[in-house]
């Protein structure tokens, strides 16, 4: 399915390099104003927001739905994003070889929050084999309430957990890409605003970093192909 464009004021060429512009390099909507206005194309920062809170989640459920297999050895850590002028909890999973596996913004770092990460990590990548985490006892219980419903189910194999820091420095690099781009905007003001735009986010930087089928196509070709 492609994302719908129907009843756009500007053609999706410009909504697409606008989305793309604005999570791939460390601008504001202000300065994206002023480079919009160069190219030719008068958006105001409003509207820019706009496009990026309504555009954004669909190109990224369309690179979930797209992305290249994973491994069944993942990473799982947590960051830190401020809306609304607090500290909110960003949820992220890569697997052993530093490919996106999934990411969830929560107000709460608890046992609830984990296990609904990894619930819906798991649905869009399967089961894997092993999670290595930190030595947050959060981490731990959500996980091993997953392996709690295996067993009672029968579903699949126990997850092996594993507490090493070392084996989690794969993810810890990866933040890097995200709190690159987010610490310019200086946090944001809504919950969902900086949901979309953290997905945006890691859409691009999945381009970037091959999970999605490419033939040749650059980044941003990659990223418009998702609307297609």
């Amino acid at each position: 399915m492609s994302v719908d464009f129907k009843g756009a004021h500007y053609p999706k060429s410009v909504i697409l390099c606008a989305v793309c512009f604005y999570v791939r390099y460390r601008v504001s909507y202000r300065d994206l104003e002023g480079i919009m206005e160069e190219r030719g194309a008068e958006v105001d920062h409003a509207t820019l927001n706009r496009w990026v809170v309504k555009f954004a989640p669909l190109m990224a459920a369309q690179a979930q739905s797209r992305k290249k297999p994973t491994a069944k050895s993942w990473r799982m850590d947590e960051t830190y994003i401020k809306v609304k002028g607090k500290w909110t909890y960003y949820y992220r999973a890569v697997d052993n070889t530093g490919k996106t596996l999934d990411f969830m913004l929560s107000e709460r770092r608890d046992k609830a929050a984990d296990r609904r990460f990894l619930k819906r990590a798991i649905g869009k990548n399967g089961l894997p084999d092993r999670v290595v985490i930190d030595k947050s006892g959060a981490n731990l219980a959500g996980l091993q309430s997953i392996n709690v419903i295996l067993r009672f189910t029968g579903s699949g194999n126990s997850i092996k957990i594993l507490q090493v820091k070392y084996l989690n420095n794969i993810i810890e690099q990866d933040h890097r890409f995200v709190k690159r781009i987010t610490g310019p905007m200086l946090g944001f003001k809504a919950f969902h605003s900086a949901e979309a735009t953290l997905a945006a986010i890691e859409t691009v930087h999945m381009t970037r970093k091959g999970q999605i089928h490419a033939n040749g196509l650059t980044a941003f070709q990659q990223f418009a192909a998702l609307a297609a």
